[in-house]
């Protein structure tokens, strides 16, 4: 069984297994014992949901700190588009951008123009595409990891389009090492990001053996350092500080963002885990056929919610509205030729060099007749359950703590509503016990003492 590298871990002293974390899980990873959390690797898709739930920040998401930056002879930070819209409205992504060079980093590069290309790239593919439908969006690695673990039949229809942060890394690598005469690996990427998640897509990517990006660093932990670079930044001509803004990238900030500024007639947007899985049932039933196109993200509004943010999402949304909107009004076309981007898609640019497959679970028994034995002896005990999933046994479901007893991973007593029937064993054995005749030496040898 593969190995996974997860961007969230527990710290076991500040946990008092409140199960709120096991609750909100999409994929039943937690279970609680010995009245610690633990999280099982292979069907942990690091959404993020646990953090932002812990009422103790017991839950930590792992990010490179500010020191990784001192291995590369040269660092380029690629901010999300989720980072313009944790600022007041005045503070536009130029301010942004030179802020972050204050900071340290030797280059900033706005990714918003990379993701005005993959969107042209992705209206390309779904023109040519005579698949099954509806294509699903690879924007968020957590909808991935949620399909290949979760949704294995429905791989298929990921859109096999490259990141824009993953072409913006590659690009920048290129174009870097010619300019300055350096080798690649001497030049670092760093993704400033909105989520956990985004680490894992570089670390261990879902469909390739390797990243362009050399690490992340999370949005909140760069957040108090920029606001305090930006503070010397004079302001610059309102105009022409948006005269580079691609309007099409801004809104893959937000949900919806892709179809919005595509103009994608029939499509479907989604956010929030607990709506993604209802779609995602559809699609599995076969009921969403006739929609092209469906954009889904693990956090609530998009990147906006994610964990590893600052500003509240529902005002970071309409930060990233209203600027779409002022781009409009002020006609600004500072966007990708789409000529040039048909040609680039010609060439296979913005494909996936990898394919994604599905993440499968570690089965009941390696051997095939013990594990048919073992499934049945599953169904046996959650018969014999509530079914009321309390989760008071430390598992989320009757279901999933049945199949925890199986492996050998809880004791059926674990249940609370099995207590009487140990209590009745237990008192059963001590009347046994008392019954049984007391050897006459063993008195007589009592009595001497």
């Amino acid at each position: 069984m593969k190995e996974y590298f997860h961007s969230i871990q527990i710290d076991p002293e500040k946990c008092d297994g409140r199960m709120k974390c096991l609750r909100v899980c999409p994929t039943q990873a937690i279970r609680v014992r010995n009245g610690k959390a633990m999280i099982i690797a292979e069907k942990c898709i690091d959404c993020g949901e646990c953090i932002t739930i812990c009422p103790h920040n017991a839950i930590i998401p792992l990010t490179d700190p500010f020191g990784e930056l001192t291995k590369f002879r040269h660092t380029v930070a690629v901010p999300s588009p989720a980072l313009y819209a944790q600022f007041g409205r005045e503070i536009l992504p130029e301010k942004i951008l030179s802020g972050i060079k204050k900071l340290g980093f030797d280059d900033a590069f706005d990714l918003a123009f990379t993701c005005g290309e993959v969107s042209f790239a992705i209206q390309e593919y779904l023109r040519e595409y005579s698949g099954p439908k509806p294509l699903i969006s690879n924007a968020c690695p957590t909808i991935v990891r949620l399909i290949q673990v979760k949704y294995p039949a429905l791989i298929d229809q990921i859109i096999p389009i490259e990141l824009p942060r993953e072409l913006a890394a590659r690009e920048i690598k290129k174009k870097k090492s010619k300019q300055l005469k350096l080798k690649e690996k001497e030049i670092g990427t760093f993704y400033l990001t909105p989520c956990p998640v985004k680490m894992i897509s570089i670390k261990q990517p879902a469909e390739k053996g390797k990243s362009f990006l050399d690490g992340a660093i999370s949005i909140s932990d760069i957040y108090g350092p920029l606001l305090s670079a930006m503070e010397g930044i004079e302001k610059g001509s309102y105009r022409k500080a948006l005269e580079n803004i691609c309007i099409l990238g801004v809104g893959w900030a937000m949900v919806g963002g892709i179809c919005r500024t595509l103009r994608l007639k029939n499509s479907l947007a989604v956010s929030g885990l607990g709506e993604v899985l209802k779609v995602f049932d559809d699609i599995e039933r076969g009921k969403l056929r006739n929609i092209d196109f469906v954009e889904a993200y693990s956090c609530t509004q998009g990147c906006v919610g994610g964990s590893l943010t600052v500003e509240n999402i529902y005002i970071s949304y309409n930060k990233i509205l209203k600027l779409i909107e002022t781009l409009e009004f002020e006609q600004i076309k500072a966007c990708p030729d789409i000529r040039e981007v048909r040609k680039l898609y010609g060439q296979q640019y913005f494909f996936i060099k990898g394919k994604f497959e599905p993440r499968p679970l570690k089965p009941l028994d390696k051997d095939l007749a013990k594990a048919i034995k073992k499934r049945k002896e599953k169904e046996d005990i959650y018969e014999s359950l509530p079914k009321i999933d309390c989760g008071a046994c430390g598992a989320p479901t009757c279901l999933t703590f049945a199949e925890d007893v199986v492996k050998g991973e809880a004791e059926l007593t674990d249940c609370v509503f099995n207590l009487p029937q140990k209590f009745t064993e237990l008192s059963e054995e001590l009347s046994e016990l008392l019954r049984r005749p007391v050897c006459l030496s063993q008195t007589k040898s009592n009595r001497k003492k």
